[in-house]
């Protein structure tokens, strides 16, 4: 696991935007799995600055979400597919038809998470995934507990993660009790992962991941078995981190 500590949001969005970039440019087919949240919205204003300055084509890209409300319409403000179009997708080139976020809307929850895994492993796995991380160690939407080995499936949203999230909605009542999100072995089968974190609300979380061991408690843990994570951090997210050979 290689340690980007960068100054603060800015650099961190320069860093994470750069690191996608760098890998698009070298296979413009690839397949990128996305996130959301706070975290990478500044990454996604430097790729789509990047998209209308130097010209860097998606067109051959295909994405893959990491996770969606369950219940909310995709037509809400704050579903992940709104979000996605309106940070990144409607400005930049690439055909919606190679966009993937699972379907909140869907009929039949378990059959969508089925089919999302499925649709995952015929494009032929996940080149890069960006991931962020939540106070409570969750990556996508894989609260504590979650089985290293779950594939996408749905999961009943941790309190403390429906209330950082509530922040986005008019109260705590709107924020979706359910979530569709890749399983975290769905999430290991990437060839690449670079999770970003920023601030000191992130600090305990990035010392237990970097200071710690492999624990279902702690999901983010899993990584620590991945061949290949970078992980880029701003100094307020590192602050409690101690080892100096943690960082690369």
């Amino acid at each position: 696991m290689d340690v980007i500590r960068v100054k603060d949001y800015k650099e961190l969005s320069e860093q994470a935007a750069k690191f996608v970039l760098e890998r698009v440019k070298k296979n413009p087919k690839m397949i990128l799995g996305l996130a959301t949240g706070g975290t990478p919205e500044g990454m996604y204003e430097q790729l789509v600055t990047d998209h209308r300055t130097a010209g860097t084509s998606y067109k051959q890209v295909t994405t893959f979400n990491l996770d969606e409300y369950a219940g909310l319409p995709r037509k809400d403000r704050n579903s992940y597919y709104s979000y996605m179009r309106e940070q990144l997708f409607d400005h930049i080139d690439i055909p919606n038809d190679q966009v993937h976020l699972p379907n909140g809307e869907a009929e039949d929850w378990q059959e969508e998470c089925l089919q999302y895994e499925q649709a995952i492993a015929e494009a032929g796995q996940v080149d890069v995934q960006v991931l962020g991380i939540g106070g409570n160690g969750h990556i996508g939407f894989n609260e504590p507990g979650t089985s290293f080995d779950s594939t996408t499936h749905i999961v009943t949203l941790d309190e403390s993660t429906r209330k950082a999230n509530a922040r986005y909605f008019s109260n705590l009542d709107e924020v979706p009790t359910h979530a569709l999100t890749m399983g975290i072995q769905t999430i290991m089968r990437a060839k690449e992962i670079v999770l970003l974190a920023s601030g000191e609300s992130k600090a305990d979380a990035m010392a237990r991941l970097l200071q710690g061991e492999a624990d279902e408690s702690f999901p983010a843990s899993a990584l620590l078995s991945h061949p290949n994570v970078t992980v880029i951090a701003d100094e307020e997210a590192l602050k409690k981190v101690t080892i100096k050979e943690a960082f690369a």
